[in-house]
């Protein structure tokens, strides 16, 4: 599921609160009932880079972590310029804002663009359409100058939407897309791929660090890594496919038995996804095995059984990546402990695929190295 899935949820933020760690078990705690804390440490113990892009000239950016559904940190489009808040998303290529011909109903407590106040915008004329999950996005093509911190594009490329379906009261502006060019709008050059070519950001490299149930803290890095937002050495898998931040899975398993990815299958690391996202069959194996009943369109589970729910353990590239209760279930104002794994991604002619969203990269810092096509996994501190 991309973004525009979860936007449900984030609509109904206002009803969701973080689950203190006092009320459930800890990774650490987990992890040495299953007999799996010692091997899990000694895989990671080693706080080498191992062949990691680090670079003094490396960028760091603050992201809002707003209540675990999304995160988003600002950037400035045109001159003078324009703030905006924006998802930097790994599941898109595009960056796109609101802008002042944005037409809606209940406008609007977004930022919108304004291209007369620029004075380095270029028109197009061109429009285009983006087609998502549960909605489609309008708008026209331009380019302007767009800053990330203290990076800076000349002539980027972006969208200024107009018209939506299925998007309504986000608390982000736009999305700033990080995948892989053959993703983009046709004609145009991502951001990511601009920085790298003219020589902005030194090393072509960037990485997430996502912090759980507190607003501030996580980041988003570029031409670099920053090891102090990791424990261990980072664990390198290749992208199987060019396009989203694609890798091959092993397996997923819980209580010792396959739920998921029973052939091996495809996971997408997306920072743009709230969720973990993968086929009905499988999200239905594994709602039975925690005892989640249906809750309107979500499961839940009886929250006194928070302690005894089991781990889930993704193999990747021949390494557990476990996942603890604590970060696959949340707890809502009512106090009912919802889950977040979400199905409907199967597809009759392709391959089993599933979506690695936030709940698992909060566990796992993320770095994607465009230089070597591979992506590195490590414990977040």
């Amino acid at each position: 599921m991309k973004w525009l899935v979860i936007l449900g949820l984030v609509a109904l933020s206002e009803c969701v609160v973080i689950i203190p760690l006092t009320e459930i078990k800890t990774l650490r705690e987990t992890l040495r009932e299953k007999n799996l804390l010692t091997n899990f440490l000694e895989e990671n113990i080693d706080n080498t880079s191992q062949n990691a892009t680090d670079d003094p000239k490396m960028s760091l950016h603050p992201l809002r972590n707003h209540l675990d559904l999304v995160y988003f940190g600002n950037i400035t489009i045109g001159t003078p310029p324009q703030e905006f808040r924006v998802i930097f998303d790994t599941g898109s290529s595009d960056l796109w804002v609101f802008s002042i011909n944005y037409s809606s109903p209940h406008c609007c407590a977004n930022k919108l663009f304004n291209p007369h106040l620029s004075t380095t915008f270029r028109d197009t004329s061109k429009f285009f359409g983006f087609r998502y999950t549960s909605g489609m996005i309008f708008g026209s093509l331009g380019y302007d100058t767009v800053r990330i911190g203290n990076l800076e594009n000349q002539g980027q490329a972006f969208a200024l939407m107009r018209r939506q379906i299925g998007l309504e009261d986000t608390p982000f502006d736009g999305i700033l897309g990080l995948g892989y060019p053959s993703l983009a709008l046709e004609g145009t050059t991502p951001i990511f791929d601009n920085l790298k070519r003219e020589g902005i950001i030194s090393q072509p490299v960037f990485a997430f660090y996502l912090s759980s149930g507190k607003e501030n803290g996580s980041v988003v890095m570029f031409g670099g890594v920053d090891h102090s937002y990791h424990r261990g050495k980072l664990r390198w898998m290749p992208v199987s496919q060019i396009g989203y931040w694609q890798i091959t899975m092993n397996r997923i398993t819980m209580k010792g038995m396959v739920v998921g990815c029973f052939n091996g299958c495809q996971a997408i690391l997306d920072t743009g996804t709230s969720m973990l996202a993968g086929p009905t069959k499988s999200v239905t194996i594994i709602h039975k095995l925690i005892n989640a009943i249906p809750f309107g369109e979500e499961y839940e589970v009886p929250c006194s059984s928070l302690t005894q729910l089991p781990t889930i353990l993704f193999t990747i590239n021949g390494k557990y990546y476990p996942v603890p209760a604590q970060a696959y279930i949340w707890k809502n104002h009512r106090g009912r402990c919802l889950s977040r794994f979400q199905g409907g991604r199967e597809h009759s002619n392709k391959p089993e695929a599933w979506v690695l969203g936030d709940v698992f990269l909060r566990l796992y810092f993320s770095v994607y190295d465009r230089g070597n096509n591979r992506i590195g996994l490590a414990p977040a501190v």
